[in-house]
């Protein structure tokens, strides 16, 4: 009698963690079929593409298949470059040769990330037969990194946890299960001989990932939360989860800033810090806003009981702060400031490496409570300058109508104009990563995503 214990592969899709707006939401990312093989590769971006003073990095990605650690070993005796930062992208697999991976890393003392590499060269998707090539047949592949929708589940977070330092962005989905028992019987083997040799399967598959988890330094904790999830299911880890297991400690953790182009031009950082009620979630968004004017958009979400008055400030070096409206606008639990950023004002927030963000309570008990954190600015000079470019090109777009001759000449004071309320503002997409969608796969079947919720 035989048996195999593998972690089935799962797959999960997360949307953007706010919304384009106060109530669009962002189309869903293209469903891409993960690798049926394991893949590693070189990569090598733009300057600071992999965090300040990077540009190299490795990508693992795919379902991690059997055989796939010797590969992975293959590749690291063959590369003199160690010090490369590895991102994954992969919905699990075989759990042997992920324990195989993840103390192949540890050993090289890596710097572990969840992202999706894209290689510039790929005609199709990412993930088909033509991409794959590229990325296995050359010695290194021109790319850029995104963690937007970059799932490492299953057995990948065996990978996650090999590394030395992990890094989860807000916007990556690490995910954990039940392991699937795969095993042969022969034709004559009696229900209950079954029973305790699956039982018997469970026990081993237990016994070599809890003490996994503790050699690499990870919260037992982990396990057991996987070990109640079933193997059809994926079970999403918070970022305080992450935070208690000791898979991403750090308080602070964000988005380099990026241009998004549709469904209108904007900038974009998503940051989480950790406060003494847990993490807090932040946005900000740079938008069109006029002739040489930028609009900021910072969206900030509340916990269930908070209460009093809150100010929220930013700062850059020396410069003068943006002046943020008086009163945010309260949507559910979220609050939305907004500011007007001169031509000047964004010239002195990229010029520094760091920018400061604080937000002040005014509770009712005349007692005050101070949140204050910074945030890189990396990425926010070209992306802004793309902005700049984007907005110019919609405003000349703007065609201003034609009067007829026969209309009367508009007054040099236009009557005042009483505002009417305000509608009704619709409810935003949910700040934590609703709409992820889970689908348990077999190990012999292709996985489909779900439909976004």
């Amino acid at each position: 009698m035989k048996f195999r214990v593998g972690l089935c592969c799962a797959l999960a899709f997360s949307s953007l963690l706010f919304a384009h707006s106060a109530g669009a939401a962002p189309p869903a990312l293209p469903a891409e079929k993960p690798m049926e093989q394991l893949a590693i590769y070189a990569a090598k971006g733009p300057p600071d593409s992999c965090g300040p003073g990077c540009d190299h990095w490795i990508a693992i990605e795919g379902k991690i298949d059997e055989g796939s650690a010797a590969r992975v070993e293959r590749f690291f005796r063959e590369r003199k470059d160690t010090q490369r930062p590895i991102y994954f992208n992969s919905p699990g697999g075989a759990m042997r040769d992920g324990l195989a991976i993840g103390r192949l890393l540890r050993a090289r003392k890596a710097v572990g990330r969840v992202g999706r590499t894209i290689v510039d060269a790929c005609p199709g998707t990412q993930t088909d037969d033509a991409c794959s090539l590229i990325k296995t047949n050359r010695e290194e592949v021109v790319a850029s990194i995104t963690s937007r929708g970059a799932v490492c589940g299953s057995a990948c977070t065996f990978l996650l946890f090999g590394a030395l330092t992990r890094e989860v962005a807000p916007d990556a989905v690490v995910a954990v299960h039940g392991a699937r028992i795969g095993m042969q019987f022969r034709v004559n083997v009696t229900e209950v001989r079954r029973e305790e040799a699956i039982a018997k399967a469970h026990a081993e598959a237990d016994r070599l990932t809890f003490a996994y988890v503790e050699e690499m330094g990870i919260s037992r904790d982990v396990m057991t939360l996987a070990d109640s999830v079933s193997p059809d299911n994926m079970r999403v880890l918070t970022r305080q989860e992450l935070y208690n297991f000791r898979i991403d400690t750090r308080n602070v953790v964000e988005t380099p800033w990026a241009i998004e182009k549709a469904p209108s031009p904007a900038v974009q950082k998503i940051a989480q810090v950790k406060t003494e009620s847990g993490f807090q979630k932040f946005e900000w968004r740079f938008m069109c806003g006029g002739k040489a004017q930028t609009r900021l958009m910072v969206t900030n979400e509340l916990a269930k009981d908070a209460s009093g008055t809150r100010v929220m400030t930013m700062v850059a070096g020396a410069a003068k702060p943006p002046q943020f409206a008086r009163l945010p606008v309260r949507v559910g639990p979220y609050e939305i400031w907004t500011a007007i950023i001169t031509a000047d004002a964004m010239k002195d927030l990229v010029a520094v490496p760091r920018l400061g963000a604080s937000q002040n309570a005014l509770l009712p008990d005349g007692k005050s409570t101070s949140t204050f954190f910074e945030i890189e600015t990396r990425g926010l000079e070209p992306a802004s300058t793309q902005l700049a470019g984007a907005c110019q090109t919609a405003q000349a777009k703007i065609v201003p109508p034609k009067l007829p001759s026969s209309a009367p000449l508009l007054p040099s004071s236009p009557p005042s104009v009483k505002w009417t309320a305000s509608p009704n503002w619709p409810t935003p997409s949910p700040l934590t990563a609703q709409g992820i969608g889970v689908v348990g796969v077999r190990r012999d079947a292709p996985p489909q995503p779900a439909s976004p919720k």
